[in-house]
C-alpha cells in the first residue's frame, strides 16, 4: 500500500508519500511541496499544480490518496483559491482513479498525536518519529501532508480491523 497525502494550497501544495511494510509500520516514501509561487495568475498556478500532481501520480503510482480539508479562514478570498486547488486536485486523482479521502485538521491532529488540539511543532515531530526521519520535515506543507498520509493509513488499519472483527 501506498498513500498519498496532500496538504492543498494555491501558492504551495504539500504532498508525502508513505508505505506500510509487511509488518504494519509507516516507512517514508517521499515528500515535498508543488511551489507555483512564481507563477502570477491563478489559472496559470492551477495549470501549473495539474501539471506536476500528475507527474507525482505518474512516478509514484500511489494506491490511495488523502487530502486535508479546508477549515474555516476569516479570508474569504484564500478559502475560494484553495477551493480551486482542491478541484484540481480531485480531479487529478479521479483520473488517476484513485479514491479520495479527506480529513479534517483536528482529525489529522488526533490521528498522528492522540490530541486533537495539538499544534504544528506537536504533529512536526510525532510525523518525524513515525517515520524515523532524523529532523522535522520541511517546509511546513510537506510535514502537513506525511500527516494526512499517516492519518489515512491509520484509519485504513482500524477500519480493516473493525471489518475483520479483531480487536481494536
Amino acid at each position: 500500500m501506498l498513500v498519498l497525502g496532500i496538504d492543498p494550497g494555491i501558492a504551495i501544495t504539500g504532498y508525502g508519500l508513505v508505505s506500510v511494510d509487511q509488518a504494519g509500520n509507516p516507512k517514508l516514501v517521499a515528500y515535498g511541496v508543488i511551489d507555483s509561487t512564481a507563477v502570477r495568475t491563478t489559472s496559470s498556478r492551477l495549470s501549473y499544480l495539474y501539471d506536476e500532481l500528475r507527474e507525482i501520480l505518474a512516478k509514484y503510482q500511489p494506491t490511495h490518496a488523502a487530502v486535508e480539508k479546508i477549515f474555516f479562514q476569516k479570508n474569504l478570498k484564500t478559502v475560494s483559491a484553495v477551493s480551486e486547488a482542491r478541484g484540481v486536485i480531485t480531479l487529478c486523482l479521479a483520473q488517476a482513479q484513485l479514491e479520495l479521502s479527506e480529513y479534517t485538521p483536528n482529525e489529522v491532529k488526533l490521528s498522528v498525536t492522540s490530541y486533537g488540539n495539538a499544534d504544528k511543532n506537536q504533529v512536526q515531530e510525532m510525523v518525524r518519529v513515525l517515520l524515523g526521519m532524523d529532523s522535522i520535515p520541511r517546509p511546513d506543507d510537506a510535514a502537513d501532508a506525511l500527516a494526512v498520509a499517516l492519518c489515512h493509513i491509520g484509519m485504513l488499519t482500524f477500519r480493516n480491523r473493525a471489518a475483520n472483527g479483531n480487536e481494536i
